[in-house]
């Protein structure tokens, strides 16, 4: 089994079709794709994310890393929330991510394997130690 990061991406435009929406039947249609993966044992974690106008970013092009209010000046896409699904391969994500309730244009999921542990040299120390606080946290 490998995870998956579901990302979810929209446009200014994708935004302005959901404010058109029935909230309650968006609410129901996530409701039930959530329930859906739960019930198939696939989903580990899955979160919305407030407006990005809420945002801070912090800006490490130069020396010292800078912090501003707010999205990036020139927002094209914003990440607005995401599942992590553990499943049997990048395939069965991607089936997945099909069934998502999303809708309008510019919905995009973008789907990403989750790193393991055992993706990185085994013999560096700041891995051993995460290793072992995952271990004794019951994470692996």
């Amino acid at each position: 089994m490998a995870k998956y990061m579901l990302i979810m991406r929209s446009t200014d435009e994708t935004m302005a079709v959901y404010e058109n929406m029935d909230f309650e039947k968006i609410m129901n249609d996530m409701g039930t794709f959530n329930e859906d993966m739960v019930q198939a044992g696939v989903l580990v974690a899955g979160e919305g994310l407030t407006d990005a106008t809420d945002s801070v970013v912090v800006d490490y092009s130069s020396e010292t890393p800078v912090v501003t209010d707010g999205p990036y000046g020139e927002t094209k896409e914003l990440f607005n929330g995401f599942w992590i699904v553990d499943v049997a391969s990048r395939e069965e994500a991607v089936e997945w991510a099909k069934r998502a309730p999303l809708a309008g244009p510019g919905s995009k999921l973008e789907i990403r394997r989750v790193q393991q542990m055992d993706d990185f040299p085994q013999d560096n120390e700041h891995v051993q130690k995460e290793r072992a606080w995952r271990e004794s946290t019951g994470q692996l």
